[in-house]
């Protein structure tokens, strides 16, 4: 499976009952175009920055029990065989919510919910090879495990998938860094009271842009909300939003930092 590591984000869709909405949302927040929905695919919409794929939007279909789903960012992983994640999954006191599925020539996915509530996908590639850009304007930059059961998340990706873990040495926040190799691939952060209860545990996707007020300017103009920042950090300036669905996401100018890079421990 060249050009995909096993556990790598590899793409990012989510659902919108307001397809058109979300379209007019992030085509001015983030710049994306969109191409022609995929009607045998439920009218799967990819989304593009600078004519390179990023993302997908979809229509929600209904769960087993008649409800519409809670619009969300879905990040996948990507997988050499997702027939082997899902054991895993299950092996590790997770849940396969959809799949594993093969979708045409384009590949196989599951959905999936760690012990703690934490939903992601798995994409096994086939003709989609998954983000045509990353860290460009628009594109990917990162994404963060966000939980209340830390202890439940770290003994599951681990398990999953080939991660070795570090830890911030700071006794204050309860961050942890999932890496392939050398390469840090995702964040696991604790969610703390500023999290309302209501919300559940996600994975939180951050799009880059070249400015981040400017872009979280954009997003309250149409409704969005600002859970927090914009701040600046060692791996940029960013802040956290939710959008007029009820999704949340992430944006992120990765260019503008402030303070050195902490750093990281061996988990024990």
């Amino acid at each position: 499976m060249a050009g995909a590591t096993e556990g790598m984000p590899i793409w990012a869709d989510a659902m919108f009952t307001d397809l058109e909405g979300a379209k007019a949302f992030y085509g001015d927040v983030l710049g994306w175009t969109f191409g022609e929905e995929a009607t045998e695919y439920g009218n799967y919409t990819q989304a593009y920055a600078d004519g390179k794929a990023v993302a997908a939007v979809v229509p929600p279909m209904p769960d087993q029990s008649g409800e519409t789903p809670h619009s969300a960012w879905c990040l996948y992983l990507a997988s050499d065989d997702v027939e082997e994640t899902a054991r895993k999954v299950r092996d590790n006191g997770g849940e396969v919510l959809m799949g594993p599925m093969a979708v045409g020539e384009f590949g196989s996915m599951l959905i999936a919910r760690d012990p703690g509530g934490v939903t992601f996908g798995a994409w096994q590639p086939g003709t989609h090879r998954g983000f045509e850009a990353r860290s460009v304007p628009g594109a990917y930059a990162w994404a963060e495990i966000n939980t209340r059961d830390a202890a439940k998340a770290d003994a599951f990706f681990p398990a999953v998938f080939p991660y070795t873990v570090k830890r911030m040495p700071d006794e204050h926040i309860d961050f942890k860094v999932l890496q392939l190799g050398d390469d840090p691939v995702l964040g696991r952060m604790r969610m703390g009271e500023e999290f309302p209860a209501e919300v559940p545990p996600f994975v939180s996707v951050y799009f880059a842009v070249e400015d981040v007020d400017a872009a979280v300017g954009r997003a309250t103009t149409h409704g969005a909300k600002v859970v927090y920042g914009p701040m600046t950090s060692p791996f940029g300036r960013f802040a956290a939003l939710v959008d007029p669905q009820g999704a949340a996401f992430a944006l992120i100018d990765e260019t503008t930092t402030e303070g050195g890079m902490p750093d990281l421990v061996p988990d024990a």
